[in-house]
This record gives C-alpha cells, sequence and structure tokens, in this order.
C-alpha cells in the first residue's frame, strides 16, 4: 500500500470531538471502575490493624502482578488495529476471525503467565523486601493469579467489541464488577456472609471473582451483539490461522513490550520504595493509586484513538484518521491539565482519604505534588500511544518507554533516593523525568506519522 504524507496542519473539526467523546467516554468510565477496583481495595485493607503492611504488602503485590498480567493483555491489542481496520472497510468475517484467533492467543498465553506470576514472592525475598511484607503479599498474590484465565479473556473480548463500536457492555462490566469485589471485600476480608476473615488475601480472591464476572459479561454481550446483527454467519472465521496468530503478535509485541517498560518502571520504583520501609511504601501507594486513577481518563481516550485512526484508515480516509487523533490528543490533555491542578490544590485531603496515618498522610501528599507536574506529559504520551497504535505504529511507544523509563528516569531516581538521601521524592522525580520525555517524544512522532492512503 502506498504511502503518503499528508499535511500535519489539518485541524479536528467539532465532529471529530463529538465523535471520540461518544466512544471514549463509555470506556473512560469502564477504565475508572478498572482502576476504582484497585482503589477500593487499598482502602478496605487500609482498615486492617496494621494499615501501613497491608497497603503497602496489598500494593506491592497488586504492582507486580499487573506487570505480568498485563503484558499479557498488551500482546492482545494488535486486536485494536486489524479489528478497527477490517471494522472500517465493512470485514466482519476478517475482524471475527481476528476475534476468534485473539482468544486462542489469550489461552495459550494463561498457563505461562500464570508460572511467571508464581516466581514473585521468592524474587522479591532476594531483592531484600523485608519478610514483613512478603509474606502477607505471598497468598494474596497467588489469590490474584487465578484471575489471570479470565482476565485475558475479557481483554480479547473488549478489545473486539470497542473496535466494532460496542462500549456501553464493557463500561457496564466494570461498573458493575466494583459492586462484586466490594462485596467480595467486606466478606472475606472481614468475614461476613459466614465467610472466613482472610485479610488482604480475601481482597484477592474477591478481585479474582470480579475477574470471572467481567470475562462472563462481555462473553454474553458478544453472543447477544451477535445474534442481534443482519450479517453472515462466522463461516470461514472459526478457526486458528497461526499466520493471523503470527500478525496479532508482530503488532502486541511491541505495545506489550510497551507496557511492561512502563508498568515494569513503576513496580521496580515500587520495589526500591519497600526498600524505605512500610512508610513510605504506603505513602508511595497513594500517590501512585491517585496517578493510576486520572490515568484512566486518556486511557479511555487512548482506546477510542486506536480504534477511530484505525476505522478511518480502513475508510482509506488519512486526513479523518489524522483529525481523529489530534481530537483525541487535545481531550486527554486537557483532561490531565486539571487533574494536575487538583493534586496540587488539596493533596493531603486525597491522601487522607487512604489512611489516617500521619506520616503516611504526609509522605503521600509529597509524592502527589510529583505527581501533578507530570499529569500534562502523561495524558500526551498515553493517547499519541493509541493513536500511533491504530495507524499500526507500536514500536516507537515501546522504544521511547524503554529509553525514558530505564535509561534515565529510574537510574535518576534511584540516584536521588539512596545517594542524595531525598527518599520516595527522588523515586517519583526520575518517574516524572520520563514522562516528559515520553510524551515530547510521542507527540512529535504521531505530528511526523505518515498515514496509508
Amino acid at each position: 500500500m502506498p504511502v503518503e504524507s499528508q499535511p500535519v496542519s489539518v485541524a479536528p473539526r467539532r465532529a471529530d470531538f463529538s465523535l471520540t467523546l461518544r466512544l471514549a467516554l463509555p470506556l473512560i468510565i469502564a477504565e475508572v471502575g478498572w482502576m476504582s477496583m484497585g482503589i477500593v481495595d487499598t482502602i478496605m485493607v487500609g482498615r486492617l490493624p496494621d494499615s501501613a503492611v497491608a497497603i503497602g504488602a496489598t500494593g506491592l503485590g497488586q504492582s507486580l502482578y499487573h506487570s505480568i498480567a498485563i503484558f499479557g493483555g498488551g500482546l492482545l491489542l494488535g486486536l485494536d488495529t486489524f479489528v478497527a481496520h477490517a471494522y472500517g472497510r465493512e470485514d466482519l468475517n476478517d475482524a471475527r476471525l481476528s476475534l476468534v484467533n485473539g482468544l486462542f492467543l489469550a489461552f495459550a498465553l494463561t498457563p505461562i503467565l500464570m508460572l511467571a506470576v508464581s516466581f514473585w514472592p521468592p524474587l522479591m525475598q532476594r531483592f531484600g523486601i523485608s519478610a514483613e511484607l512478603v509474606e502477607p503479599m505471598r497468598p494474596f498474590l497467588y489469590a490474584l493469579n487465578w484471575g489471570t484465565p479470565p482476565l485475558l479473556a475479557y481483554f480479547a473480548l473488549r478489545r473486539y467489541l470497542q473496535a466494532v463500536n460496542v462500549v456501553v457492555p464493557i463500561m457496564f462490566a466494570l461498573i458493575s464488577s466494583n459492586l462484586v469485589n466490594l462485596v467480595g471485600d467486606w466478606a472475606l476480608i472481614y468475614g461476613h456472609l459466614g465467610l472466613p476473615a482472610m485479610g488482604i488475601t480475601g481482597s484477592g480472591w474477591a478481585t479474582c471473582v470480579a475477574r470471572i464476572y467481567m470475562a462472563g459479561v462481555l462473553a454474553v454481550t458478544l453472543l447477544w451483539v451477535e445474534s442481534k446483527r443482519s450479517l453472515p454467519r462466522w463461516t470461514g472465521a472459526v478457526r486458528i490461522d497461526l499466520r493471523r496468530v503470527s500478525a496479532l503478535l508482530k503488532l502486541g509485541a511491541p505495545a506489550a513490550t510497551q507496557i511492561l517498560c512502563e508498568i515494569g518502571a513503576f513496580s521496580a520504583a515500587t520495589a526500591v520504595v519497600a526498600k524505605l520501609g512500610p512508610v513510605p511504601l504506603a505513602g508511595h501507594e497513594i500517590a501512585l493509586n491517585c496517578a493510576a486513577f486520572t490515568f484512566m481518563v486518556p486511557l479511555g481516550i487512548s482506546s477510542a484513538a486506536a480504534v477511530r485512526v484505525g476505522q478511518q484508515l480502513g475508510r482509506k480516509d488519512p486526513q479523518g484518521a489524522r483529525r481523529a487523533g489530534w481530537s483525541a490528543i487535545m481531550l486527554g490533555a486537557g483532561f490531565m491539565t486539571c487533574s494536575g491542578l487538583v493534586f496540587v490544590s488539596i493533596p493531603t485531603l486525597i491522601a487522607r482519604l487512604f489512611s489516617p496515618d500521619p506520616l503516611v498522610m504526609r509522605t503521600g501528599a509529597r509524592l502527589l505534588l510529583v505527581a501533578a507536574a507530570f499529569q500534562l506529559f502523561d495524558g500526551l504520551q498515553t493517547v499519541a500511544t493509541g493513536a500511533l497504535r491504530g495507524a499500526g505504529d507500536t514500536k516507537t511507544p515501546m522504544l521511547a518507554n524503554f529509553v525514558a523509563y530505564w535509561l534515565i528516569g529510574l537510574p535518576v531516581g534511584y540516584v536521588l533516593c539512596f545517594r542524595l538521601g531525598w527518599g520516595a521524592v527522588g523515586v517519583w522525580i526520575g518517574l516524572c523525568g520520563g514522562l516528559v520525555i515520553i510524551g515530547s517524544a510521542l507527540l512529535l512522532a504521531w505530528h511526523r506519522r505518515k498515514l496509508p492512503a
């Protein structure tokens, strides 16, 4: 397919913002629902007798688990591009073929990922994390791990549904799963409804049940949507096509590596802060949860950007694809600027929502001020990544994340933390620097991107 250069000054129209918002809003709510599950878990375990240890062990376990599980989800991100392009050119059979092979890939990955997760507790002991955190984290991580099969199924089903513009059920699945998780936390952490009080381990099992529920809702949605559409049957689509699996991996592997670089960087930062003790780690987890919560909004917009850019390219409309990308980037940047102002305005009040411990509150509030500084750039890099993925480019975000986090941000953070004695604040300044570099680089990459006609 020939490649042409489009004018980089193509400005989004009002209709572009409207279409992006219409697709993005349910996905934003879904992403907020996803993040809310972790925040609710943190708040619920924070009411246990030793809140610093409970929050620290839970947060460390969640970070380590997601560094593996979300990598698996990243391998499925190629579905965004393949399904959106197929839907744009009205080739539903090809879109279905991608889904079938995406599900095959998800289930093939499951045992590998679960095995990888099981190695985290001994690795943390070797890294020097105190037994005070590792021992309660071990059974919590075990419980979370059993949610991996439904989680990967959910990822594949979600990518297909959103790429064919079915987004409201995704929102419903995530929001309602929070109720499932909340009831599960209440029952299993503290021992209600005739169930044993399991402490933070109960939180892991509640999350596992919620993920089974999420996958079930989307499976039912898929069956319902396909039964209502006057479309050809799935003839020829229900088959394993190794070339399609290979193509999904070719596009998904850089995307997964990019996610691994990003989540791995924050997991590494968590492990470094854990060496400072339970109180700095608890403050770190508070700030991390808040930053991750606001991140869910541009993440939802990013998914919409990938879908809209992909659909427009499937329709052979490169200028429409460029407008779709810019409208999404502007929306993400606007929101994250506002969230940064909120962090600056009321950091102590926000920290108090998570823990009544004065030392934990003070640490969390200081880290929220650093988080405020990178909000805009986090929004830019997240949405630009989605726009580039819709255009079939997953390598540029991967390279930007690797260089900025692992060659610059983390080393700088380590030096500031231990050599200069800045503690957790130093680690966060390093992360902030990495995000500034990534956001600037990916904005430039989209600005200069040539789109296929």
